[in-house]
């Protein structure tokens, strides 16, 4: 019987080596050309996998359903924009958005929380059904004013990442966390360079000067 545990330890703690080396080989965000990021949901969840889980605080518990929303918001923004205005950085990084919410979801998975996710323009936080509505109506106005928005939200989302990342220090939880705001830089560049194209230059609304230099520039 001691015999069978242990050879049954060794099985698990090599396939956890194994999980975590196959994770170390890919990419967990997949940058496109067009700046688009995408969140790589397997490589994802094998890393995971090797990071221990236990109870949340509180504030860690709503900070998770807050992003999970705030990710949906940003898809479900860009789809309501593409529709207005069909423009492909709408589409490109609409669907990028869908899978930053997938990451999110699976930590609430993860620690047994319930899911927020409502239908198109619908959402739990009364706080981003309210942004969510102003944005749509902002970006409605002109293809120019679109693109700003889409920029907007992807400052408010690094801001907003960056704050509840100094609320914990699990490092599930800081991985997704960290990876979201690479990608939410990337879809910022991805937006001022559009913008650029035709003729407009953006001025950062929530990020310092020198923060949106610094990630404009790298």
């Amino acid at each position: 019987m001691m015999k069978a545990i242990l050879l049954g330890s060794l099985f698990l703690l090599l396939a956890a080596l194994l999980s975590a080396a196959y994770a170390s080989d890919q990419d967990l965000l997949i940058v496109k050309d067009n700046y688009t990021s995408e969140l790589n949901d397997s490589a994802l969840g094998l890393a995971l996998t090797g990071q221990p889980s236990g109870g949340l605080t509180a504030q860690e518990k709503e900070g998770l359903l807050y992003m999970v929303e705030e990710e949906k918001l940003a898809g479900d923004v860009y789809l309501a924009l593409n529709e207005k205005w069909n423009l492909r950085v709408f589409d490109n990084i609409g669907r990028a958005e869908r899978t930053h919410e997938t990451a999110v979801k699976m930590l609430l998975e993860r620690y047994s929380l319930p899911d927020p996710i409502k239908g198109a323009g619908e959402f739990s936080n009364k706080t981003l059904q309210g942004l969510y509505d102003d944005l749509v109506s902002q970006g409605s106005a002109s293809a120019k004013d679109a693109l700003q928005v889409g920029a907007a939200i992807e400052e408010i989302d690094i801001l907003d990442l960056e704050g509840r990342m100094a609320q914990t220090d699990r490092e599930d939880i800081l991985l997704v966390y960290a990876n979201l705001k690479s990608g939410s830089e990337n879809h910022l560049r991805a937006f001022v360079n559009n913008l650029q194209r035709q003729g407009h230059e953006y001025s950062p609304e929530y990020l310092s000067q020198d923060e949106y230099d610094g990630i404009i520039r790298s």
